[in-house]
């Protein structure tokens, strides 16, 4: 089974984590989307030992969906017995959880607003989405929640789309209720699409650390758009390929980083490498001032839409 596995070393090998996740908060609309995220959440939590923060966010306009329309003087008594039937199925996810510490929010209002304020109390350091990939990145509950996550989250994001290509691999929420099954994903091969911005430097570090703590082999990608000066020496191939083994220079991997540069379209370069070397996981970076990620908006769209694969975007 492949997707995603965070490796215990053996105890005589072991060493400070390169990289680490306390809190982690799973953001569910009870939709089959949001379950396929749901074991990439655990399996980080039982790697690195974090507490699983489960959280579902209630608005009006789902209200009276649910109802089919109803008087404002009804609107207290609908609430209560909404977040009642959340609260449930949170807390049915959260005794699932076998070993993992959890903690449940059902909550009422604006759907990130809400999530950022149980992010913000309980020192959350990764979110994680499922996304329906519908224009662009989908909808949880009625807003699209998930780009909003995407635009404003200050820490990592993991994001499970439609297209994940092991999501039948994933284990089915059993009928008698009991635990989760033990989650082993295999993180082998990390795609890090690269670009030399400030912006995407932290996402760096994280590709670098997360293929340091789980020994998985790690591709730098560096898309170039611009075909101007490719007969100069050095050109921007070769420039883009120095600046690559700069990057990764004396990092502490199992084996050398893979370098690749592409010409073309950024989201077309990335999925095509992300299929052709079987990658587990698409780190990109992000910008907190422009409120995009170091390519356009558009291409984180249609990458987190169309992945195969988990894609961890993190923000400068």
């Amino acid at each position: 089974m492949s997707v995603l596995e965070f490796k215990q070393r053996p105890p005589e090998t072991a060493k400070p984590a390169a990289i680490s996740f306390k809190n982690v908060l799973y953001a569910t609309d009870f939709s089959p989307t949001s379950e396929a995220a749901l074991p990439y959440a655990t399996a980080i939590c039982r790697r690195f030992g974090a507490m699983l923060h489960i959280a579902h966010v209630l608005s009006e306009t789902s209200l009276l969906m649910m109802a089919g329309g109803v008087d404002y003087m009804t609107m207290d008594k609908l609430l209560d017995e909404a977040k009642a039937g959340a609260l449930a199925k949170v807390e049915h996810i959260r005794q699932r959880l076998g070993t993992i510490p959890g903690q449940c929010y059902t909550e009422y209002g604006k759907v990130w607003p809400n999530l950022n304020t149980i992010a913000a109390k309980n020192k959350i350091d990764l979110i994680v989405v499922g996304t329906h990939g519908r224009g662009g990145l989908g909808k949880l509950l009625l807003g699209s929640v998930a780009e909003e996550i995407l635009r404003h989250a200050t820490c990592p994001v993991l994001t499970v789309g439609p297209n994940v290509s092991d999501r039948r691999l994933l284990p089915e929420f059993d009928s008698d209720g009991g635990t989760l099954a033990p989650v082993e994903l295999n993180l082998q091969r990390i795609l890090y699409a690269a670009a030399f911005t400030s912006a995407s430097q932290p996402a760096g570090t994280v590709a670098l650390a997360l293929a340091e703590e789980t020994r998985a082999h790690l591709t730098l990608l560096h898309v170039l758009e611009n075909y101007a000066n490719l007969g100069s020496r050095p050109g921007p191939i070769e420039e883009s390929v120095e600046r690559l083994q700069a990057f990764a220079h004396d990092a502490p991997l199992a084996d050398s980083p893979e370098i690749v540069v592409e010409f073309g379209s950024p989201w077309e370069c990335i999925l095509r490498t992300a299929v052709e070397r079987c990658a587990e996981l698409i780190v990109l970076g992000a910008s907190p001032r422009e409120r995009t990620t170091h390519v356009p908006w558009s291409t984180v769209h249609r990458v987190v839409a169309q992945s195969p694969c988990p894609v961890l975007t993190v923000r400068s």
